[in-house]
């Protein structure tokens, strides 16, 4: 493995690891009378404000001089997609099977991933997709009929938000790397593009469809969401770090970030216990859905 490919797997590794903490803090502000709206817009509005003051100390004027109308549009589309879409159906999963469950299915995103991938970007698909698709749906099987995720219960139809959610992440990864791959713009520039066009993505949602009052929320709902949004910033950061390298193919870098329900779980059965049961077959299930999502991707 040469020096530029572990670099791009510790970029990738970082999000898995942050990632599987948010989950703690979204279920918890949900539990607080957090909305799905309100979460994804908090968590879009910390990183975006962060991205922009540190852009506007570090490159002042010279900031996205290379900025082209097309990879702005990239990356305004895989914002609205990504940042407002699919954290909009990231939170409404987590309130409705848990923050363990959500995680886990959410690592089928290197299914949408690959396969878009191979037919946009050109990426290669290996001889073993088609085990990884039998294990990864498996996986799904298992985490079904594992009575474990939110301790009032839910239903198996309630698991279509978690893998909605990991499809529009897929579609937005995908646009990201190809953004990066066709600009010269830094992976700072790119990712507050992204948030910024999430940012106004949800507010324009929530008043077109006059859903402000879920924002009339408990204080403790928007501390929780604050601080995933603080570690948001510094995965998506990581993330399209690790997409604008050489080495960062698709295919390497979301099964690495897949990894997150493996620490999602660890940090649910310690943390969230007054809230979720962390079963056996939820940890089989979330194994069996990252190992199919690895063999995907190879």
């Amino acid at each position: 493995m040469t020096s530029q490919t572990l670099e791009v797997v510790a970029l990738a590794l970082i999000p898995a690891l942050l990632w599987g903490f948010t989950p703690i803090f979204d279920k918890r502000g949900m539990a607080a009378g957090g909305s799905s709206v309100q979460a994804s817009l908090v968590v879009a509005l910390v990183d975006s404000t962060i991205y922009w003051l540190v852009i506007a100390v570090l490159r002042g004027g010279s900031a996205f001089s290379g900025l082209t109308p097309e990879t702005a549009g990239v990356f305004v589309f895989a914002g609205v997609v990504g940042t407002a879409l699919g954290r909009i159906t990231i939170f409404v999963g987590v309130d409705r099977v848990g923050a363990s469950l959500n995680s886990a299915i959410l690592s089928t995103r290197p299914l949408f991933a690959t396969l878009i991938a191979l037919v946009f970007l050109g990426e290669p698909l290996g001889p073993v997709t088609a085990l990884g698709i039998v294990i990864l749906v498996a996986g799904l099987s298992l985490l079904t009929i594992s009575r474990g995720g939110d301790l009032e219960g839910w239903e198996p139809r309630d698991l279509l938000w978690p893998i909605a959610a990991a499809a529009t992440f897929a579609v937005a990864n995908v646009a990201r790397r190809y953004g990066m791959l066709g600009s010269p713009i830094s992976a700072l520039e790119a990712v507050a593009l992204n948030e910024t066009a999430g940012v106004v993505a949800l507010v324009a949602y929530a008043l077109a469809l006059g859903k402000t009052d879920a924002f009339r929320t408990p204080r403790a709902s928007y501390r929780y969401f604050a601080a995933s949004g603080l570690l948001t910033t510094v995965a998506m950061l990581s993330l399209m770090a690790a997409l604008g390298r050489e080495g960062g193919r698709i295919a390497l870098v979301d099964p690495l970030v897949a990894t997150a329900p493996f620490f999602t779980l660890v940090f649910a059965a310690v943390l969230l216990r007054d809230l979720e049961r962390v079963t056996r077959g939820v940890v089989g299930g979330a194994a069996l859905i990252v190992g199919g999502a690895v063999l995907i991707t190879i």
